[in-house]
C-alpha cells in the first residue's frame, strides 16, 4: 500500500490546450487493461526531455534522442507497457522506428516526429500484431483524461500518479499537469520510471531544455528504491505554446523562473509518488545531507545512505540500528571525510554528536521515530556550506515476492 499517497482525481487534473490525449487495450502482456497512451501535440510545441544513463538503453530511448535531435518538431508521444523493448537487438530498434511510423501516418506527421516510450519486462520483442493496432486506435482515440493517462503507463505500480499546477507568467495564467510510474527499479541518473509533464506555456526551445534538466536533478534524479538505474527511463516535458501572452525566452527572466520552479515543483511531487509507491514499500524517508564542500559530495553520502540494504532493512523493522547510517556515510566517497565533524538527526532526534553516539540519546527515542510511516535522516558532515536532498523508501518481504514474481 502506498506511503501516504492521494488517489489523483480526474476532475481536479487540468487539460492542457493543444495536448490530446488517447488511450487504448492491445494486450501486449495483460488482457482487459489499458496499456497503450499516446499524446497529439500542436503544431508548434516545443519538446525537451532527459534519458537514462544506464549504456543499455531500450530501443526507445535511443529512437527518442535521434528524434529529439533531428529538430523536426515532435507532434506524438507513444507509450506502451507490458514491455520494455529492451535487450531486443536490431530488431526492437526496428519495432520502435515502426511504432512511430504507425502513429505518424494515422495523424499524418512525418515519423520523426513522434517519440516513442515502452516500460516492462526486458529482453522480450514487443508483439507487433498487437500493438501497431492498439497505437493506432489510442491515436484515433479521445478525448481522455489525464487520470486516463497515468492508468495506461503504470506496470508494478499500485495507483497512478498525476498532478496539476497553475502559474502566472506577466500576468497570464499557465497551465501545467503531468503523470509518472515507477515503483521498482529505481535509481538516480534517470530513475523503471517515466516521467511526463505537459503545459500550455510558449517556451523557446533551449529554455526549456535547461528547465528539464533542472527539474530533472532536482527530482526523478533525487530518489531511489532499490538502486537499480533503468534501461528505459525517461522524463519529457512538452510545452504546447497555446497560453495567451508572450513566449518565455529566458532562464533567469520573471516568467522563466516562474515557469521553471512550477516544473520543477510539479516534478518533484510525481517523483516522491514513486518513492511512496515503491514496491513493498511501508515507509517514505528524506535523507538530508547538509555541510559539504559541494553539493556532489552531500549527493555522494545520501545515496549511499538511500542505497544500502541494511538501513533500508532497519527502517523496515523500525529499528533503531542507526550505526548502519554512519557506516553507508563512510564508504561514500568522501576520501578526506572527518568523523569527529559528524552529527547526525533522526527526525528531531539528535543521534550523533562529533562523530559518537550523543550522550542524551536514548534507544526509545529512535525507536519512536522509526515508526513512523515519514522518517527524516539529517547528517552534518561539518565541512562547508553546501546540502543535498534525497528520497528513498524501506525494503520489505514485498519487495523481494514482487520482484520474484514478476514475471510470471
Amino acid at each position: 500500500m502506498p506511503v501516504n499517497l492521494k488517489l489523483p482525481v480526474a476532475a481536479e487534473l487540468r487539460p492542457i490546450a493543444g495536448v490530446d490525449i488517447g488511450v487504448a487495450e492491445a494486450g501486449i502482456r495483460k488482457a482487459s487493461r489499458r496499456d497503450i497512451l499516446v499524446l497529439r501535440l500542436a503544431e508548434g510545441a516545443s519538446v525537451a526531455g532527459v534519458f537514462t544513463a544506464n549504456r543499455f538503453c531500450a530501443a526507445p530511448v535511443t529512437v527518442c534522442r535521434e528524434h529529439l535531435a533531428a529538430g523536426e518538431g515532435i507532434r506524438a508521444i507513444v507509450v506502451n507497457t507490458g514491455n520494455a523493448n529492451a535487450g531486443t537487438g536490431a530488431t526492437g530498434l526496428a519495432n520502435a522506428r515502426a511504432t512511430c511510423e504507425a502513429v505518424a501516418a494515422r495523424l499524418g506527421i512525418g515519423a520523426r516526429q513522434v517519440l516513442p516510450f515502452s516500460t516492462g519486462v526486458i529482453m522480450e520483442q514487443l508483439p507487433m500484431d498487437r500493438l501497431i493496432p492498439g497505437v493506432v486506435a489510442a491515436a484515433s482515440a479521445g478525448p481522455a483524461t489525464w487520470l486516463d493517462a497515468a492508468q495506461a503507463i503504470m506496470t508494478t505500480d499500485t495507483q497512478p500518479k498525476a498532478a496539476s499546477r497553475m502559474v502566472e507568467l506577466g500576468g497570464h495564467p499557465v497551465t501545467l499537469t503531468g503523470i509518472s510510474k515507477g515503483a521498482g527499479m529505481i535509481r538516480p541518473n534517470m530513475a523503471t520510471m517515466l516521467g511526463f509533464i505537459a503545459t500550455d506555456a510558449k517556451v523557446s526551445q533551449h529554455v526549456l531544455d535547461a528547465m528539464v534538466r533542472r527539474a530533472a536533478d532536482a527530482s526523478f534524479n533525487a530518489i531511489t528504491v532499490d538502486g537499480d538505474t533503468s534501461t528505459n527511463d525517461s522524463f519529457v516535458v512538452a510545452a504546447s505554446g497555446r497560453a495567451a501572452g508572450p513566449p518565455v525566452t529566458g532562464l533567469h527572466t520573471p516568467e522563466g523562473r516562474a515557469l521553471s520552479q512550477a516544473i520543477t515543483s510539479l516534478a518533484i511531487e510525481l517523483a516522491q509518488a514513486i518513492v511512496r509507491d515503491g514496491e513493498g514499500a511501508t515507509k517514505f524517508i528524506t535523507i538530508s545531507v547538509e555541510g559539504g564542500r559541494d553539493e556532489a559530495e552531500c549527493r555522494k553520502a545520501a545515496y549511499a545512505i538511500g542505497h544500502s540494504p541494511l538501513v533500508k532493512t532497519a527502517f523496515f523493522a523500525s529499528d533503531p540500528n542507526l550505526g548502519r547510517i554512519l557506516c553507508a556515510v563512510g564508504y561514500g566517497g568522501i576520501d578526506d571525510l572527518d568523523q569527529s565533524r559528524i552529527d547526525m538527526y533522526l527526525d528531531d532526534v539528535l543521534v550523533v554528536q562529533a562523530g559518537g553516539r550523543h550522550p542524551g540519546y536514548r534507544e526509545e527515542d529512535g525507536q519512536r521515530v522509526m515508526k513512523r510511516s515519514e522518517i527524516c535522516v539529517r547528517v552534518l558532515l561539518g565541512r562547508g556550506t553546501a546540502k543535498a536532498t534525497i528520497w528513498t523508501c524501506d525494503l520489505s518481504h514485498d519487495y523481494v515476492s514482487i520482484n520474484a514474481d514478476y514475471r510470471s
